[in-house]
């Protein structure tokens, strides 16, 4: 595995050493060696990545080092979302037009604002909502992106790879969610390939580059992961683009 200086971090992450310090001390990142000559995993980078963009966002310390604490899987390097009890859901009720002057595309768009406004509460709900969406209009790719999301949140990975693959058209987005949920499937080599096809479409998805660096790593592909690394700093470090559509990833 390469290992990783200190004037490498500060080119990714431009995090302050007192910051780098901290999360040495807190046990959030192990280098080996110490100071000029300190060396750092791709696990490391991983829990670095985090810290840059909460402490982009303005997040307190004490706040990122809580953070890094709950998310950290020490056992795989990977990050995960604490999950609370889950919400009893609600009975899906068919949508009734309130307007019989709508339209098909009108109705299409009333099942995805819909099943978008449920997801925190009622998942199983929305997943039934983008259903609905899809089968009105297979070409609903936002819907397409959304319900292959929450199967595979819900741990149903086939059919979420299933939903994934069935549209006509793509999108980076899409392609960048089937690679996530195609490593989580341990097929290392199509998550890959879909990385770099969600490239194609998009080449400023800042965590597909470090998606691929990381599969690289794994590899021992060091030039490789270096270079899509210097891609994924070149544009956190660009000037921001204007937000997309609110699709959730």
């Amino acid at each position: 595995m390469h290992a990783y200086s200190g004037r490498d971090l500060k080119q990714l992450f431009d995090l302050p050493v007192s910051m780098l310090r901290s999360l040495v001390r807190a046990g959030h990142i192990h280098p080996q060696g110490s100071g000029r000559s300190a060396r750092y995993s791709f696990d490391d980078l991983l829990t670095l990545k985090t810290a840059a963009a909460l402490r982009a966002a303005k997040v307190p310390s004490r706040k990122i080092h809580r953070a890094l604490r709950k998310l950290r899987d020490v056992n795989t390097g990977q990050f995960a979302l604490p999950l609370g009890p889950a919400p009893r859901p609600q009975p899906v009720r068919p949508l009734k037009d309130p307007n019989p002057k709508h339209s098909p595309r009108d109705i299409v768009q009333l099942h995805f604002e819909r099943a978008y406004s449920i997801e925190e509460q009622d998942p199983a709900g929305a997943r039934i909502a983008y259903s609905r969406c899809l089968t009105l209009d297979a070409g609903h790719i936002e819907a397409r992106i959304n319900l292959g999301r929450l199967l595979h949140i819900g741990g149903e990975l086939e059919e979420a790879e299933r939903v994934y693959r069935t549209g006509r058209h793509s999108s980076a987005l899409l392609l960048f969610n089937l690679a996530v949920l195609l490593e989580d499937m341990h097929r290392d080599s199509e998550a890959i390939q879909s990385y770099r096809d969600a490239l194609a479409l998009d080449p400023t998805l800042p965590d597909a580059h470090f998606n691929l660096a990381r599969l690289h790593e794994t590899r021992g592909s060091t030039q490789d992961a270096f270079r899509c690394l210097l891609a994924y700093r070149r544009l956190i470090n660009a000037p921001l683009r204007p937000a997309p559509s609110p699709v959730r990833r």
